[in-house]
């Protein structure tokens, strides 16, 4: 007999052969449906997986679709599912890899000819012939000669290459009738328990992420556990495309991305020149008050520099090419640390001085592969909201918690209210004495608790040198955006070899913190732009006020009132083209701009004008005076303008 401990710690027995399936069905019928795997002894495995060890008793558990170890393996299920489809419409085409992403999955595949969206419809319904037909999931563990010898003669020669550079003798493939696959599995029983799902989008990558590669073609899709959440997916997504700062940024003359300049290189338009400016501004004017000192450092710097910093090392296949400058070598700086400890290092520093905190806008060029760029996301020049803070030991958590609540002060005054913060803790490779990453582990923890922020811990995510803690805001859709980071240093300060006087006057390595509230101007900004759709609230609008003459006559009296606007600091423009006052209403709606003013016969004949508030429709006539001090009170960031 087989002993088994449940997870609630009641005990059965067995029969030796018996599967978890069984086992599930006798211990909790209702349970069955809604189950894709099992946790045996701590690991991960299919249902079909049969026990028959009588000495140990083993613990078992199930995974069910409700929760994300679950909904993970549905979706890698439905990756198996549809590249089953595409083998079963095109024989030819050959397996690359199909992982699970955030809210789906994809599979890329080596064919003559890229996808169409007629293909796409096609593979749809083969996959829902699949799921009818209910065809399981097979497990089967062969020895790598073998894995080898079957994987040539089906011709996936992505699936050889990957099975040669595999340590382990013995690999794991799954059936699904006579499709078979590499993979380590779990799965879910078979291809009937996919219920809901949808293919997305098409798109060429590189095997391996490396141009040199063959293209392939990616085929992305998503899965759910039942037709109403699918739904609600879908009707998110084009919601999201819609918000899609690609689009919304040509439409609304923010930026764009010219071949000419190069991929990754923004060209800021007026309009979005003027959003960033007003982040800019409301950024530096918060961190004087925050007692910041700010600085502006050099574009390159000697490769020396990124030697001692260790950045040569670490981050060589993100940094362009070094250049020639009389004879010696710079680079492109991809990092601004370096540059604020030669400030630090320029005077001999005391107890007393600290904290000291330096605070940059500084743009920085890192070298990202075509393929991975993505509008303002994903970029080779950036902006970032920098800065460094040099303390002693005894200022640690204080100081986090003044950062905290400075980044969540700014992420609200721009009308991120969620977030999701996530505590990453020493990784196995690591600078500095396990003393410092628990004093510093324990500072950020303590601080988050102080503050209390509620957050998660991801074991050994830290960077090599020192624990950190990520702030991910949630946008109007509750999607998540990395923007928000601190990150302790032991590394630095000791490779630069930087002091302070203690009370003794010894000596002594300060700790360094590495901050950026907003992680960079371009990435925070394409997340403001899809977040609100493109209509910034007052404050942030590029223009807050549009005039609109209703006839040539009104253009001298509309000429009065946009001059008035501007004098009071408005950021107003004024359209007295030979339209209609409908055509030139609409307009301004699609621009998104806050504020309109009528300023028509009526309006001159009484001295008033006519606003409409993109929000609230039309407010009725006015005075000039009294409009202008309408916007002057709701012309302010959204929670800011208070204290810390």
């Amino acid at each position: 007999m087989v002993k088994l401990r449940f997870e609630d710690e009641s005990t059965r027995e067995y029969p030796d052969g018996v599967s978890l399936a069984e086992v599930l069905k006798d211990k909790d019928k209702r349970l069955f449906k809604n189950t894709v795997a099992a946790r045996l002894d701590g690991r991960v495995v299919d249902l079909s997986t049969t026990l028959s060890d009588g000495d140990a008793t083993h613990r078992v558990g199930f995974v069910t679709l409700d929760s994300p170890e679950g909904l993970d393996i549905y979706r890698h299920s439905a990756a198996h599912l549809m590249a089953q489809a595409v083998k079963e419409l095109f024989p030819g085409a050959r397996l690359a890899i199909g992982p699970t992403i955030e809210d789906g999955f994809y599979y890329d595949f080596h064919v003559e000819r890229p996808f169409t969206p007629e293909d796409l419809k096609k593979i749809e319904r083969k996959m829902k012939e699949l799921v009818k037909k209910n065809i399981p999931f097979e497990r089967e563990e062969l020895s790598k000669a073998e894995a080898l010898e079957l994987f040539r003669k089906l011709g996936e020669d992505y699936k050889v290459e990957l099975i040669e550079e595999m340590e382990e003798d013995r690999v794991s493939i799954y059936r699904q009738k006579d499709f078979v696959d590499l993979c380590r599995g779990p799965h879910v029983p078979s291809t009937g328990k996919i219920r809901a799902f949808k293919l997305i989008s098409t798109a060429g990558a590189y095997w391996r992420g490396d141009e040199r590669n063959p293209m392939l073609q990616r085929i992305y899709g998503t899965a759910f556990p039942t037709g109403e959440e699918l739904d609600a997916y879908l009707k998110r997504l084009e919601e999201a495309k819609k918000r899609d700062h690609r689009r919304l940024g040509r439409e609304l003359g923010l930026f764009s991305i010219s071949e000419d300049v190069g991929p990754g290189l923004i060209l800021w338009h007026p309009h979005g020149a003027m959003v960033r400016h007003i982040v800019e501004e409301f950024w530096k004017k918060e961190h004087i008050r925050q007692g910041y000192r700010l600085i502006y450092t050099p574009h390159i710097a000697k490769i020396d520099l990124w030697k001692t910093s260790g950045h040569w090392d670490f981050y060589r296949e993100n940094i362009f090419s070094p250049m020639d400058v009389e004879g010696q070598e710079y680079i492109l700086k991809p990092m601004n640390c370096p540059f604020h400890i030669q400030i630090y290092n320029g005077e001999i520093r005391s107890y007393r001085d600290l904290p000291i905190r330096y605070a940059e806008l500084g743009t920085v060029y890192r070298y990202e592969r075509s393929g991975v760029l993505h509008g303002l996301l994903r970029v080779r020049g950036f902006t970032q909201d920098d800065a460094h803070i040099y303390l002693r030991p005894d200022q640690l958590e204080e100081e986090i918690r003044n950062i905290l609540k400075f980044t969540l002060y700014i992420l609200k005054s721009f009308g991120f209210n969620e977030y999701d913060i996530y505590l990453s803790t020493r990784p196995e490779r690591y600078a500095g004495t396990l003393e410092d990453w628990q004093r510093a582990e324990t500072s950020l923890r303590l601080a988050l608790e102080c503050e209390g922020l509620s957050y998660s811990v991801d074991p050994g995510e830290g960077v090599f040198y020192g624990p950190k803690v990520d702030i991910k805001i949630k946008d109007s859709l509750g999607r998540l955006w990395q923007c928000s980071t601190i990150q302790v240093d032991f590394n630095l300060p000791k490779r630069f070899n930087i002091s302070y006087r203690n009370e003794e006057g010894v000596p002594t390595q300060p700790i360094m913190i590495h901050r950026a509230l907003m992680g960079s101007v371009e990435r925070f900004f394409g997340c403001l732009v899809e977040h609100y759709a493109g209509a910034f609230p007052l404050w942030l609008a590029p223009v807050q006020v549009v005039v609109l003459s209703v006839t040539e006559r009104n253009t001298g009296y509309a000429e009065g009132v946009y001059r008035r606007l501007v004098e009071r600091g408005i950021r107003v423009e004024i359209d007295k083209r030979n339209e209609t006052l409908g055509f030139k209403i609409r307009e301004a709606r699609l621009r998104r701009v806050p504020f309109m003013v009528v300023t028509g016969d009526k309006e001159e004949r009484s001295g008033l004008i006519s606003p409409r508030s993109r929000e609230e429709g039309e407010l009725g006539s006015m005075r000039v005076e009294e409009f202008i001090r309408h916007i002057e009170e709701q012309n302010r960031p959204l929670e800011g303008g208070g204290d810390l």
